[in-house]
Protein backbone atom coordinates (compact mmCIF):
# COMPACT_ATOMS: atom_id res chain seq x y z
CA UNK A 1 0.00 0.00 0.00
CA UNK A 2 2.82 2.41 0.87
CA UNK A 3 4.54 1.62 -2.44
CA UNK A 4 1.30 2.32 -4.32
CA UNK A 5 0.83 5.67 -2.59
CA UNK A 6 4.46 6.59 -3.26
CA UNK A 7 4.04 5.73 -6.96
CA UNK A 8 0.85 7.81 -7.18
CA UNK A 9 2.62 10.72 -5.52
CA UNK A 10 5.52 10.52 -7.99
CA UNK A 11 3.15 10.31 -10.96
CA UNK A 12 1.02 13.22 -9.77
CA UNK A 13 4.12 15.31 -9.08
CA UNK A 14 5.44 14.49 -12.55
CA UNK A 15 2.12 15.49 -14.17
CA UNK A 16 2.07 18.73 -12.21
CA UNK A 17 5.64 19.48 -13.25
CA UNK A 18 4.80 18.81 -16.91
CA UNK A 19 1.87 21.23 -16.70
CA UNK A 20 4.07 23.88 -15.10
CA UNK A 21 6.66 23.51 -17.83
CA UNK A 22 4.16 23.88 -20.69
CA UNK A 23 3.93 27.44 -21.97
CA UNK A 24 0.79 29.50 -21.79
CA UNK A 25 0.46 30.98 -25.27
CA UNK A 26 -3.07 32.38 -24.87
CA UNK A 27 -2.28 36.12 -24.64
CA UNK A 28 0.40 35.89 -27.32
CA UNK A 29 -2.02 34.20 -29.72
CA UNK A 30 -4.68 36.84 -29.05
CA UNK A 31 -2.16 39.53 -29.87
CA UNK A 32 -0.99 37.68 -32.99
CA UNK A 33 -4.61 37.33 -34.11
CA UNK A 34 -5.20 41.09 -33.83
CA UNK A 35 -1.86 41.93 -35.48
CA UNK A 36 -2.32 39.61 -38.50
CA UNK A 37 -5.84 40.89 -39.05
CA UNK A 38 -4.60 44.49 -39.01
CA UNK A 39 -1.70 43.77 -41.36
CA UNK A 40 -4.07 42.12 -43.81
CA UNK A 41 -6.32 45.18 -43.75
CA UNK A 42 -3.55 47.75 -44.07
CA UNK A 43 -1.73 45.83 -46.82
CA UNK A 44 -5.06 45.23 -48.57
CA UNK A 45 -4.39 41.52 -48.90
CA UNK A 46 -7.19 39.32 -50.24
CA UNK A 47 -6.45 36.68 -47.61
CA UNK A 48 -3.84 35.44 -45.17
CA UNK A 49 -3.92 31.91 -43.75
CA UNK A 50 -1.68 31.11 -40.77
CA UNK A 51 -0.84 27.90 -38.94
CA UNK A 52 1.34 27.27 -35.89
CA UNK A 53 2.29 23.74 -34.86
CA UNK A 54 3.92 22.81 -31.56
CA UNK A 55 5.34 19.31 -31.96
CA UNK A 56 2.36 17.05 -32.65
CA UNK A 57 -0.22 19.64 -31.62
CA UNK A 58 -1.87 22.38 -33.66
CA UNK A 59 -1.28 25.48 -31.56
CA UNK A 60 -3.27 27.88 -33.73
CA UNK A 61 -4.76 27.99 -37.21
CA UNK A 62 -6.77 30.83 -38.67
CA UNK A 63 -7.49 32.54 -41.98
CA UNK A 64 -8.39 36.16 -42.63
CA UNK A 65 -10.12 37.62 -45.69
CA UNK A 66 -11.28 35.98 -48.90
CA UNK A 67 -9.92 33.29 -51.17
CA UNK A 68 -12.22 34.73 -53.82
CA UNK A 69 -12.85 38.45 -53.31
CA UNK A 70 -15.54 38.97 -55.93
CA UNK A 71 -17.33 35.78 -54.92
CA UNK A 72 -17.03 36.58 -51.21
CA UNK A 73 -15.63 33.11 -50.52
CA UNK A 74 -13.99 33.33 -47.08
CA UNK A 75 -10.56 31.83 -46.57
CA UNK A 76 -10.05 29.11 -43.96
CA UNK A 77 -7.17 26.89 -42.81
CA UNK A 78 -8.42 24.34 -45.39
CA UNK A 79 -8.25 26.83 -48.27
CA UNK A 80 -5.85 25.62 -50.98
CA UNK A 81 -3.03 27.88 -52.20
CA UNK A 82 -0.13 27.43 -54.59
CA UNK A 83 2.89 26.68 -52.40
CA UNK A 84 5.27 27.18 -55.32
CA UNK A 85 8.87 26.56 -54.21
CA UNK A 86 7.88 24.70 -51.05
CA UNK A 87 7.30 22.01 -53.71
CA UNK A 88 11.07 21.56 -53.74
CA UNK A 89 10.97 19.94 -50.30
CA UNK A 90 8.82 17.09 -51.61
CA UNK A 91 11.13 16.57 -54.59
CA UNK A 92 14.13 16.54 -52.24
CA UNK A 93 12.44 13.94 -50.03
CA UNK A 94 11.71 11.78 -53.09
CA UNK A 95 15.40 11.95 -54.05
CA UNK A 96 16.45 10.96 -50.54
CA UNK A 97 14.05 8.02 -50.56
CA UNK A 98 15.84 6.75 -53.67
CA UNK A 99 19.14 7.44 -51.90
CA UNK A 100 18.06 5.30 -48.93
CA UNK A 101 17.09 2.52 -51.33
CA UNK A 102 20.59 2.58 -52.82
CA UNK A 103 19.31 3.63 -56.25
CA UNK A 104 21.44 6.77 -56.40
CA UNK A 105 24.22 8.53 -54.51
CA UNK A 106 24.42 12.20 -53.64
CA UNK A 107 27.67 12.52 -55.55
CA UNK A 108 26.35 10.82 -58.68
CA UNK A 109 26.61 13.12 -61.68
CA UNK A 110 23.51 14.25 -63.53
CA UNK A 111 24.88 12.71 -66.76
CA UNK A 112 24.98 9.22 -65.23
CA UNK A 113 21.42 9.40 -63.91
CA UNK A 114 19.61 11.37 -66.60
CA UNK A 115 19.98 10.33 -70.25
CA UNK A 116 19.54 13.34 -72.51
CA UNK A 117 21.21 15.79 -70.14
CA UNK A 118 23.35 17.90 -72.44
CA UNK A 119 23.47 21.36 -70.87
CA UNK A 120 26.76 22.99 -71.86
CA UNK A 121 29.48 23.28 -69.24
CA UNK A 122 31.29 26.49 -70.22
CA UNK A 123 34.03 26.19 -67.57
CA UNK A 124 36.72 23.67 -68.46
CA UNK A 125 37.96 23.44 -64.88
CA UNK A 126 34.52 22.91 -63.33
CA UNK A 127 33.81 20.00 -61.04
CA UNK A 128 30.84 17.73 -61.81
CA UNK A 129 27.18 18.70 -61.52
CA UNK A 130 25.90 16.24 -58.92
CA UNK A 131 22.69 15.40 -57.13
CA UNK A 132 24.10 17.11 -54.04
CA UNK A 133 24.90 20.30 -55.93
CA UNK A 134 21.39 20.41 -57.38
CA UNK A 135 19.87 19.98 -53.90
CA UNK A 136 22.02 22.81 -52.50
CA UNK A 137 21.64 25.15 -55.52
CA UNK A 138 25.41 25.17 -55.98
CA UNK A 139 25.47 23.39 -59.35
CA UNK A 140 26.14 26.53 -61.39
CA UNK A 141 23.07 25.84 -63.54
CA UNK A 142 20.85 28.69 -64.77
CA UNK A 143 17.97 29.73 -62.57
CA UNK A 144 15.31 28.78 -65.13
CA UNK A 145 14.64 26.53 -68.11
CA UNK A 146 14.72 28.16 -71.54
CA UNK A 147 11.11 29.40 -71.53
CA UNK A 148 9.44 32.66 -70.30
CA UNK A 149 6.99 30.92 -67.96
CA UNK A 150 7.01 33.59 -65.25
CA UNK A 151 5.69 36.12 -67.79
CA UNK A 152 2.00 37.00 -67.64
CA UNK A 153 -0.74 37.08 -68.38
CA UNK A 154 -0.75 33.42 -69.49
CA UNK A 155 2.47 31.99 -67.92
CA UNK A 156 3.53 29.56 -70.70
CA UNK A 157 5.08 26.74 -68.65
CA UNK A 158 6.78 24.04 -70.74
CA UNK A 159 6.26 20.31 -70.51
CA UNK A 160 9.08 18.18 -69.15
CA UNK A 161 9.86 17.04 -72.70
CA UNK A 162 10.16 20.68 -73.78
CA UNK A 163 12.48 21.44 -70.84
CA UNK A 164 14.79 18.59 -71.82
CA UNK A 165 14.66 19.45 -75.53
CA UNK A 166 16.22 22.88 -74.94
CA UNK A 167 18.86 21.90 -72.37
CA UNK A 168 21.48 21.81 -75.11
CA UNK A 169 20.78 25.49 -75.85
CA UNK A 170 21.64 26.48 -72.25
CA UNK A 171 24.95 26.67 -70.45
CA UNK A 172 26.20 26.91 -66.89
CA UNK A 173 26.45 30.30 -65.20
CA UNK A 174 29.31 29.31 -62.86
CA UNK A 175 31.63 26.37 -62.27
CA UNK A 176 29.93 23.75 -60.13
CA UNK A 177 30.28 24.12 -56.33
CA UNK A 178 31.46 27.73 -56.56
CA UNK A 179 28.47 29.99 -55.85
CA UNK A 180 24.90 29.67 -54.63
CA UNK A 181 22.53 30.18 -57.57
CA UNK A 182 18.92 29.36 -56.84
CA UNK A 183 17.74 27.16 -59.69
CA UNK A 184 14.24 26.02 -60.56
CA UNK A 185 15.86 24.24 -63.49
CA UNK A 186 18.09 22.26 -61.11
CA UNK A 187 15.18 21.00 -59.00
CA UNK A 188 13.18 20.29 -62.16
CA UNK A 189 16.02 18.00 -63.27
CA UNK A 190 15.85 16.25 -59.89
CA UNK A 191 12.21 15.53 -60.67
CA UNK A 192 13.32 14.01 -63.97
CA UNK A 193 15.86 11.91 -62.06
CA UNK A 194 13.13 10.66 -59.69
CA UNK A 195 11.08 9.56 -62.68
CA UNK A 196 13.95 7.90 -64.53
CA UNK A 197 15.52 6.12 -61.54
CA UNK A 198 12.23 4.94 -59.99
CA UNK A 199 10.63 3.93 -63.26
CA UNK A 200 7.43 5.74 -62.18
CA UNK A 201 5.89 9.02 -63.30
CA UNK A 202 7.03 11.75 -60.91
CA UNK A 203 3.52 12.67 -59.72
CA UNK A 204 2.63 9.07 -58.97
CA UNK A 205 5.89 8.50 -57.10
CA UNK A 206 5.37 11.41 -54.70
CA UNK A 207 1.68 10.63 -54.23
CA UNK A 208 2.33 6.95 -53.43
CA UNK A 209 5.49 7.40 -51.35
CA UNK A 210 5.02 10.74 -49.59
CA UNK A 211 1.60 12.39 -49.78
CA UNK A 212 -0.66 9.38 -49.17
CA UNK A 213 1.44 7.80 -46.38
CA UNK A 214 1.51 11.15 -44.54
CA UNK A 215 -2.23 11.66 -45.22
CA UNK A 216 -1.59 15.01 -46.87
CA UNK A 217 -4.91 14.71 -48.64
CA UNK A 218 -5.08 18.34 -49.80
CA UNK A 219 -1.48 18.51 -51.01
CA UNK A 220 -1.09 17.86 -54.74
CA UNK A 221 1.83 18.09 -57.19
CA UNK A 222 -0.42 20.31 -59.32
CA UNK A 223 -3.06 23.02 -58.99
CA UNK A 224 -6.67 21.72 -58.66
CA UNK A 225 -8.10 23.89 -61.43
CA UNK A 226 -11.65 22.59 -60.95
CA UNK A 227 -11.62 24.18 -57.46
CA UNK A 228 -10.35 27.60 -58.59
CA UNK A 229 -12.32 30.30 -56.81
CA UNK A 230 -13.81 27.71 -54.45
CA UNK A 231 -11.41 25.76 -52.24
CA UNK A 232 -8.46 26.93 -54.34
CA UNK A 233 -7.87 30.61 -53.62
CA UNK A 234 -7.69 32.97 -56.56
CA UNK A 235 -4.29 34.64 -56.84
CA UNK A 236 -4.04 38.42 -57.09
CA UNK A 237 -1.38 40.87 -58.26
CA UNK A 238 0.93 43.00 -56.19
CA UNK A 239 -0.72 46.21 -55.09
CA UNK A 240 -0.86 49.09 -57.61
CA UNK A 241 -0.34 52.78 -56.95
CA UNK A 242 -4.11 53.15 -56.75
CA UNK A 243 -4.29 50.48 -54.06
CA UNK A 244 -5.95 47.82 -56.22
CA UNK A 245 -5.10 44.16 -56.71
CA UNK A 246 -6.30 42.34 -59.82
CA UNK A 247 -6.95 38.60 -60.27
CA UNK A 248 -4.08 36.64 -61.86
CA UNK A 249 -4.71 33.90 -64.40
CA UNK A 250 -4.40 30.41 -62.95
CA UNK A 251 -1.16 28.78 -64.03
CA UNK A 252 -0.12 25.17 -64.54
CA UNK A 253 3.58 24.57 -63.82
CA UNK A 254 3.63 21.44 -65.98
CA UNK A 255 7.28 20.40 -66.49
CA UNK A 256 8.47 22.79 -63.74
CA UNK A 257 6.13 21.06 -61.28
CA UNK A 258 8.87 19.41 -59.15
CA UNK A 259 10.22 22.90 -58.41
CA UNK A 260 7.08 25.02 -58.26
CA UNK A 261 3.87 23.17 -59.06
CA UNK A 262 2.41 21.98 -55.75
CA UNK A 263 -0.70 23.20 -53.95
CA UNK A 264 -1.54 22.69 -50.28
CA UNK A 265 -3.23 24.09 -47.19
CA UNK A 266 -2.16 25.45 -43.82
CA UNK A 267 -3.64 22.31 -42.26
CA UNK A 268 -1.61 19.94 -44.44
CA UNK A 269 1.69 21.79 -44.05
CA UNK A 270 1.09 21.61 -40.29
CA UNK A 271 0.88 17.81 -40.61
CA UNK A 272 4.03 17.89 -42.75
CA UNK A 273 5.83 19.83 -40.02
CA UNK A 274 4.64 17.46 -37.27
CA UNK A 275 6.00 14.52 -39.25
CA UNK A 276 9.40 16.19 -39.30
CA UNK A 277 9.31 16.80 -35.55
CA UNK A 278 8.43 13.12 -34.97
CA UNK A 279 11.33 12.01 -37.11
CA UNK A 280 13.82 14.44 -35.57
CA UNK A 281 12.89 13.47 -32.02
CA UNK A 282 12.91 9.69 -32.39
CA UNK A 283 15.12 7.13 -34.07
CA UNK A 284 12.50 5.78 -36.45
CA UNK A 285 11.59 5.39 -40.10
CA UNK A 286 8.49 7.06 -41.48
CA UNK A 287 8.83 7.93 -45.16
CA UNK A 288 12.52 8.56 -44.39
CA UNK A 289 14.96 7.50 -41.71
CA UNK A 290 15.45 9.97 -38.87
CA UNK A 291 19.13 10.22 -39.76
CA UNK A 292 18.31 11.12 -43.36
CA UNK A 293 16.03 14.03 -42.43
CA UNK A 294 18.65 15.31 -39.98
CA UNK A 295 21.21 15.15 -42.77
CA UNK A 296 18.90 17.12 -45.06
CA UNK A 297 18.44 19.85 -42.45
CA UNK A 298 22.09 20.47 -41.64
CA UNK A 299 24.16 22.96 -43.63
CA UNK A 300 25.73 21.43 -46.76
CA UNK A 301 26.54 24.64 -48.59
CA UNK A 302 27.94 27.94 -47.38
CA UNK A 303 28.24 30.65 -50.04
CA UNK A 304 31.52 32.59 -50.21
CA UNK A 305 29.68 35.60 -48.75
CA UNK A 306 29.01 33.50 -45.59
CA UNK A 307 25.41 34.79 -45.60
CA UNK A 308 23.68 32.07 -47.60
CA UNK A 309 23.50 28.54 -46.18
CA UNK A 310 21.57 25.59 -47.53
CA UNK A 311 20.83 22.00 -46.66
CA UNK A 312 19.69 19.18 -48.94
CA UNK A 313 16.57 20.83 -50.34
CA UNK A 314 15.95 22.84 -47.16
CA UNK A 315 16.91 26.42 -46.55
CA UNK A 316 18.84 26.59 -43.27
CA UNK A 317 19.42 29.81 -41.35
CA UNK A 318 20.33 30.91 -37.84
CA UNK A 319 18.05 32.77 -35.45
CA UNK A 320 19.63 33.50 -32.07
CA UNK A 321 20.32 30.05 -30.64
CA UNK A 322 18.09 28.11 -33.03
CA UNK A 323 18.35 26.90 -36.60
CA UNK A 324 15.36 27.70 -38.81
CA UNK A 325 14.72 25.24 -41.63
CA UNK A 326 12.07 25.19 -44.33
CA UNK A 327 11.33 26.94 -47.60
CA UNK A 328 9.43 29.83 -49.10
CA UNK A 329 7.36 30.04 -52.25
CA UNK A 330 6.52 32.79 -54.73
CA UNK A 331 4.35 32.11 -57.77
CA UNK A 332 1.97 34.27 -59.85
CA UNK A 333 -0.63 35.47 -57.35
CA UNK A 334 0.65 33.55 -54.32
CA UNK A 335 3.30 33.93 -51.59
CA UNK A 336 3.87 31.22 -48.97
CA UNK A 337 6.38 30.09 -46.36
CA UNK A 338 7.01 27.12 -44.08
CA UNK A 339 9.50 27.68 -41.25
CA UNK A 340 10.46 25.12 -38.60
CA UNK A 341 12.36 25.66 -35.37
CA UNK A 342 13.42 22.08 -34.52
CA UNK A 343 14.87 23.11 -31.15
CA UNK A 344 11.57 24.58 -29.90
CA UNK A 345 9.44 22.16 -31.96
CA UNK A 346 7.52 25.10 -33.41
CA UNK A 347 6.53 25.43 -37.07
CA UNK A 348 4.94 28.37 -38.84
CA UNK A 349 3.02 28.36 -42.11
CA UNK A 350 1.79 31.54 -43.80
CA UNK A 351 -0.10 31.64 -47.11
CA UNK A 352 -1.08 34.81 -48.98
CA UNK A 353 -3.00 34.89 -52.27
CA UNK A 354 -1.32 38.03 -53.59
CA UNK A 355 2.02 39.09 -54.97
CA UNK A 356 4.42 41.66 -53.62
CA UNK A 357 4.14 40.78 -49.93
CA UNK A 358 6.36 38.80 -47.58
CA UNK A 359 4.91 35.84 -45.68
CA UNK A 360 8.37 35.46 -44.14
CA UNK A 361 7.79 38.70 -42.20
CA UNK A 362 4.54 37.32 -40.80
CA UNK A 363 6.20 34.03 -39.82
CA UNK A 364 9.26 35.73 -38.31
CA UNK A 365 7.24 38.14 -36.21
CA UNK A 366 4.83 35.47 -35.02
CA UNK A 367 7.84 33.40 -33.94
CA UNK A 368 9.40 36.38 -32.17
CA UNK A 369 6.18 37.29 -30.35
CA UNK A 370 5.87 33.70 -29.09
CA UNK A 371 9.48 33.80 -27.94
CA UNK A 372 8.61 36.68 -25.59
CA UNK A 373 6.04 34.66 -23.64
CA UNK A 374 7.13 34.85 -19.97
CA UNK A 375 7.45 31.86 -17.72
CA UNK A 376 4.57 32.95 -15.48
CA UNK A 377 1.59 35.30 -15.43
CA UNK A 378 1.65 38.27 -13.04
CA UNK A 379 -1.20 38.61 -10.59
CA UNK A 380 -3.19 41.80 -11.18
CA UNK A 381 -6.10 43.38 -9.27
CA UNK A 382 -8.02 44.69 -12.32
CA UNK A 383 -9.67 43.21 -15.39
CA UNK A 384 -7.14 43.94 -18.13
CA UNK A 385 -9.70 43.13 -20.82
CA UNK A 386 -11.48 46.37 -19.95
CA UNK A 387 -8.59 48.32 -21.50
CA UNK A 388 -8.20 46.04 -24.51
CA UNK A 389 -8.98 47.38 -27.96
CA UNK A 390 -7.97 49.78 -30.70
CA UNK A 391 -7.25 53.44 -29.98
CA UNK A 392 -7.15 56.27 -32.53
CA UNK A 393 -3.53 57.37 -33.08
CA UNK A 394 -4.23 59.89 -35.86
CA UNK A 395 -2.69 62.04 -37.22
CA UNK A 396 0.66 60.65 -35.96
CA UNK A 397 -0.13 57.03 -36.61
CA UNK A 398 -3.05 54.90 -37.69
CA UNK A 399 -4.07 52.91 -34.61
CA UNK A 400 -2.77 51.73 -31.27
CA UNK A 401 -3.53 48.19 -30.15
CA UNK A 402 -3.83 47.52 -26.41
CA UNK A 403 -4.17 43.93 -25.20
CA UNK A 404 -3.57 41.88 -22.03
CA UNK A 405 -0.07 40.36 -21.85
CA UNK A 406 0.40 37.93 -18.95
CA UNK A 407 -0.68 40.28 -16.17
CA UNK A 408 0.41 43.45 -17.97
CA UNK A 409 -0.81 45.38 -20.99
CA UNK A 410 0.89 45.23 -24.39
CA UNK A 411 0.73 48.38 -26.53
CA UNK A 412 1.59 48.24 -30.24
CA UNK A 413 1.19 50.76 -33.04
CA UNK A 414 -0.58 49.50 -36.18
CA UNK A 415 0.32 48.78 -38.93
CA UNK A 416 3.61 47.32 -37.75
CA UNK A 417 6.17 45.07 -39.42
CA UNK A 418 8.09 44.53 -36.17
CA UNK A 419 5.57 44.12 -33.33
CA UNK A 420 7.86 42.17 -31.02
CA UNK A 421 10.46 44.95 -30.94
CA UNK A 422 8.00 47.83 -30.77
CA UNK A 423 5.79 46.29 -28.07
CA UNK A 424 5.46 48.52 -24.99
CA UNK A 425 4.42 46.87 -21.73
CA UNK A 426 2.36 48.64 -19.06
CA UNK A 427 2.25 47.46 -15.44
CA UNK A 428 -0.77 48.16 -13.26
CA UNK A 429 -0.15 50.55 -10.34
CA UNK A 430 -3.59 51.38 -8.97
CA UNK A 431 -7.07 52.13 -10.24
CA UNK A 432 -6.79 52.87 -13.95
CA UNK A 433 -3.16 53.94 -13.72
CA UNK A 434 -0.27 51.99 -15.23
CA UNK A 435 3.43 52.63 -15.74
CA UNK A 436 5.58 51.80 -18.73
CA UNK A 437 7.99 48.92 -18.19
CA UNK A 438 11.40 50.01 -19.44
CA UNK A 439 13.74 47.57 -21.18
CA UNK A 440 15.81 47.32 -17.99
CA UNK A 441 12.58 46.26 -16.18
CA UNK A 442 12.36 49.48 -14.15
CA UNK A 443 9.18 51.56 -14.37
CA UNK A 444 8.86 54.71 -16.45
CA UNK A 445 6.12 57.27 -17.03
CA UNK A 446 2.46 56.87 -16.12
CA UNK A 447 -0.14 55.81 -18.64
CA UNK A 448 -3.69 56.33 -17.39
CA UNK A 449 -7.05 55.28 -18.76
CA UNK A 450 -10.31 57.18 -18.41
CA UNK A 451 -13.86 55.83 -18.23
CA UNK A 452 -17.24 57.26 -19.21
CA UNK A 453 -20.26 57.60 -16.93
CA UNK A 454 -21.13 53.93 -17.50
CA UNK A 455 -17.66 52.81 -16.40
CA UNK A 456 -16.44 51.90 -19.86
CA UNK A 457 -12.81 52.73 -20.75
CA UNK A 458 -12.86 55.42 -23.46
CA UNK A 459 -9.44 57.13 -23.48
CA UNK A 460 -5.75 56.45 -22.87
CA UNK A 461 -3.54 59.25 -21.55
CA UNK A 462 0.24 59.38 -21.95
CA UNK A 463 2.48 62.46 -21.62
CA UNK A 464 -0.68 64.54 -21.00
CA UNK A 465 -2.10 63.61 -24.42
CA UNK A 466 -5.01 61.35 -25.26
CA UNK A 467 -5.95 58.57 -27.64
CA UNK A 468 -9.64 57.74 -27.88
CA UNK A 469 -10.77 54.13 -27.83
CA UNK A 470 -12.38 53.06 -31.11
CA UNK A 471 -14.00 49.80 -29.98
Amino acid sequence: MKKTLLLLLILSTGASFAQEKSKDYADALNLINAWVEAQRDYQQLPSVSVGIVNGQQVLWQKAFGFGNVAGKVPASPSTVYSICSISKLFTAIAIMQLYEQGKLRLDDTVETLLPGYNLKQQFAGSGPVTVRSLLTHSSGLPREADYPYWTGPDFPFPTDQQVMSRLGQQETLYPASTFFQYSNLGITLLGEIVEHVSGMPYNRFVEDNILKPLQLNDTKPAMPGDQHGKRLAIGYTAISRSGSREPVNLFDARGIGPAAGYSSTVEDLGKFASWQFRLLENDRQEILKSSTLKEMQRVHWVDPDWNTTWGLGFSVSRNNNSSIVGHGGSCPGYRTTLQLDPKEKLAFTVMINAGGESPEVFAREIREVLSKVPGERREVAVDLNAYSGLYNAQPWGSETLVMPWYGELAVIGLPNTNPDESMMLLRHIQGDTFKRVRRDKTLGEEVAFERDAKGKVVRMKQHNNFQTKKN
